[in-house]
């Protein structure tokens, strides 16, 4: 098991980045939780989740242990794979997540992406009480910086959306506020894909 990986920068989207270690790149799948954390420095550390699948080796990354021990919580729920606990550490922070499962707030994980009535439910059971109030997780504030459109849209096609039912929606949000981050273009476009 990878524990986590440690070294320089090379490159970092809404949906990946990429670190230098010793002169090996890796890919490393992130949420968009972890991208509003990292910072531009050269020097990064994140913890990671190995997975092994029949037609690939997938590294996903996280900027602190409580968002991985989340992640992992949510793919041990049946019908909840990888794609699907990232969108929703991409759609809610790791504490909104967290109390959405101990408030056993159906509707709000309903409103992530690919989680119907059935799947909110099953990982409220599941989770309730695995996840209690030892895991300390602080709301993530977003870095203000300016967004793009074309990273946002390349994101979104990552998580799973088309490309031309998300651009009516991102230039929907872009024209009501145009100064919106990447990360908060985002978010509200997954609130309503």
């Amino acid at each position: 098991m990878i524990e986590h990986i440690q070294g320089k920068l090379v490159e970092k989207n809404p949906t990946s980045a990429t670190i230098d270690c010793n002169g090996v790149g890796y890919l490393i799948n992130i949420s968009l939780n972890t991208f509003s954390k990292i910072p531009d420095e050269e020097n990064l550390k994140l913890f990671t989740h190995f997975v092994v699948r029949e037609d690939a080796n997938l590294l996903y990354g996280f900027y602190e242990k409580e968002e991985r021990e989340i992640f992992r919580m949510l793919i041990s729920v049946n019908g909840v794979g990888v794609n699907t606990a990232r969108v929703i550490l991409s759609t809610l922070s790791p504490s909104q997540a967290q109390e959405a499962i101990q408030t056993e707030n159906v509707d709000q994980l309903k409103a992530v992406k690919g989680i119907g009535a059935k799947t909110a439910q099953r990982i409220i059971l599941d989770l309730r009480d695995k996840i209690g109030n030892n895991i300390e997780i602080s709301d993530i504030s977003l870095p203000k910086h300016n967004s793009n459109k074309e990273e946002a849209l390349s994101a979104l096609e990552v998580l799973g959306f088309a490309r031309k039912q998300s651009l009516k929606v991102v230039d929907k949000f872009l024209k009501n506020e145009p100064g919106l981050t990447v990360e908060e273009l985002i978010k509200s476009a997954l609130k309503v894909l």
